[in-house]
């Protein structure tokens, strides 16, 4: 919780120092009180007045003071609420690397369930494309309210072929623009990949014009350093499937967005979650002033009832 206006919690002091002087003028009282021979039969035939109904009003007297200090210092929270204008492109490597079985039950598999849990925790009315590549792109889908079409693409993917990075990215930035000068606002892209580029475009030059038109590019490396896939020569030696990261935070530097790295299936699934809470909403501040005050009045109500009531002067 924030303040807006923080000066106002000094009234709170207010509080302590009303105890303090009600405790002051306790131990006057006392000082001066004469003894009564008879005080026992006095209290039988006054009754006992409970210790919590002698100081009820004023606790709630106390509590109205805090709860209007806090009223007048403005209190705020923050809260995450849906971006129902974001624009968001998913770039997916399907390359033959994907078949990789460090991240069970493979690579492409346990991407392609992450992909599902975040397309089914977005918001509604965000906007959500698609890139799928591997020697070139080769399914595409503009932004769409329309899930079940991206998702479609994620479930047609097929663990073959190369690396075409940059070719996927640059698709998924003419499809954000869809012939415009620039972007939609809140529009960013989040690519996954297991491996360095081997044919197209470099991506780093691509992820420079993502930075000229301020679309943040999410980056996540899949798998581990050690993985193999199996060699398309049956006689050949298994063939290295090892992870390309440095290029990859290279191009969420570049773009101003954030690069992870995911070594098996639960790893990339947390790190979709977040990503989804973060492009698909964002952060407001709101004001808790009105039920703070509310607060105190009511407080201040209820000790003057009190008050009014166990003084007798209310039936």
């Amino acid at each position: 919780m924030s303040f807006g206006s923080p000066l106002w919690l000094l009234a709170l002091l207010a509080v302590p120092l009303a105890i303090a002087a009600l405790a002051a003028s306790r131990r006057r009282a006392r000082r001066y009180e004469v003894r009564f021979p008879a005080v026992a039969s006095m209290l039988a035939a006054a009754g006992v007045v409970p210790f919590w109904r002698k100081h009820l009003a004023t606790g709630l007297a106390l509590a109205a003071m805090a709860a209007l200090a806090l009223a007048a210092a403005k209190p705020q929270h923050t809260v995450r609420v849906a971006l129902s204008s974001a624009s968001i492109m998913l770039v997916t490597d399907h390359s033959g690397s994907m078949q990789a079985t460090d991240v069970r039950p493979t690579r492409l598999r346990a991407a392609q369930k992450a992909a599902h849990n975040f397309i089914d925790a977005l918001p509604q009315g965000v906007k959500l494309g698609i890139v799928a590549f591997s020697l070139q792109p080769d399914a595409a889908q503009a932004p769409t309210t329309d899930f079940d079409v991206t998702k479609r693409v994620v479930d047609g993917q097929v663990a073959s072929g190369g690396t075409a990075s940059g070719d996927a990215l640059a698709v998924a930035l003419q499809l954000l623009r869809q012939g415009k000068q620039t972007a939609p606002k809140a529009s960013a892209i989040i690519m996954l990949s297991d491996g360095a580029r081997t044919v197209g475009r470099n991506p780093i030059p691509v992820a420079q014009e993502a930075a000229r038109l301020k679309i943040p590019i999410f980056t996540v490396a899949l798998g581990t350093q050690d993985a193999v896939v199996p060699n398309p020569d049956p006689f050949g030696a298994p063939l290295p499937a090892t992870p390309d990261p440095a290029t990859l935070r290279q191009i969420s530097r570049i773009t101003h967005g954030r690069s992870f790295a995911a070594s098996d299936a639960g790893q990339l699934r947390s790190i979709y979650k977040s990503l989804g809470s973060q492009i698909g909403s964002k952060t407001e501040r709101r004001e808790l002033t009105v039920g703070f005050g509310l607060a105190g009045l009511l407080l201040l109500l209820g000790a003057a009832g009190t008050s009014l009531r166990f003084s007798g002067r209310l039936p």
